[in-house]
């Protein structure tokens, strides 16, 4: 009988962190490239002897061996959000797959889709968290303006010449596994190892292309959320009567032992 408490109590506990989640793409829907992350559920068994007394211990009782539900982790869903234009020169998105390397600030690999670029203190292209491109493109003080093409050369007009300086270029960063890439908060993600990387100029193997002036939304669907968080609720109300039901059977066999 403690059995069905426990199904119950783990059905509810995965299904209200499943609904966080959830939640949390429905509240950064209108984030510029954010990305959604989906909940994955599994079934939770117990590990079971081999044999009792000889026979098989799952020819006997099979039921025994079910514990209820989990949370099996929640991926990031990379796929292409909508690109608007801006008008900002210094608005850089992705048009396709793949990330902007960034340095963070322990020198490790931190993976960006764009947003806003600016120039930090040190004098290099940076997000606007300061963090500078692993490019570290230096941009002189005297530029009057920045200009990157879709294959990631970065050039700048400067005071006194007729032609643009070239600065650096920009490469697009694939990881060969994004299931295992960790959401960092503030449009950042940590690759699980450099060696998952493999990068390439925009355009090339399969990468996106750079669009200046050009903002990514996120690729929440709302429609489909909500309809998530409606599954969830009702899911979440099936295992509190499922404990209902457990206390009431319960109640009836401690009156039978009356």
């Amino acid at each position: 009988m403690n059995g069905v408490f426990y199904i119950g109590a783990t059905g509810l506990d995965t299904q209200q962190r499943a609904l966080d989640i959830v939640a949390n793409n429905i509240a950064n829907m209108n984030t510029r490239a954010f990305k959604q992350s989906h909940p994955l559920f599994s079934q939770m068994v117990a590990p079971q002897p081999q044999t009792v007394d000889g026979a098989d211990a799952s020819a006997i009782d099979a039921r025994s061996t079910l514990l209820g539900v989990k949370l099996d982790g929640a991926p990031v869903d990379f796929s292409q959000g909508q690109l608007s234009e801006t008008d900002a020169p210094l608005d850089l998105a992705i048009n396709g797959q793949g990330f902007i390397e960034l340095m963070g600030p322990s020198g490790q690999t931190l993976l960006w889709r764009g947003g806003a670029l600016t120039v930090n203190a040190d004098g290099y292209l940076a997000a606007a968290n300061g963090m500078p491109l692993q490019a570290m493109i230096s941009v002189p003080r005297d530029v009057s303006g920045l200009a990157i093409t879709a294959d990631g050369k970065v050039t700048a007009t400067v005071a006194g010449s007729t032609q643009p300086l070239s600065l650096g270029q920009i490469d697009i960063v694939q990881d060969n596994d994004p299931t295992t890439v960790t959401a960092m908060g503030g449009g950042l993600y940590l690759p699980a190892s450099d060696t998952d990387l493999s990068r390439s100029a925009p355009g090339a193997e399969g990468a996106g292309v750079l669009a200046q002036g050009f903002a990514e939304a996120s690729n929440v669907d709302l429609a489909k959320e909500m309809v998530t968080m409606l599954l969830m609720q009702r899911t979440y109300s099936a295992n509190a009567q499922v404990v209902q039901a457990g206390d009431q059977l319960m109640a009836i066999y401690n009156e039978l032992k009356r």
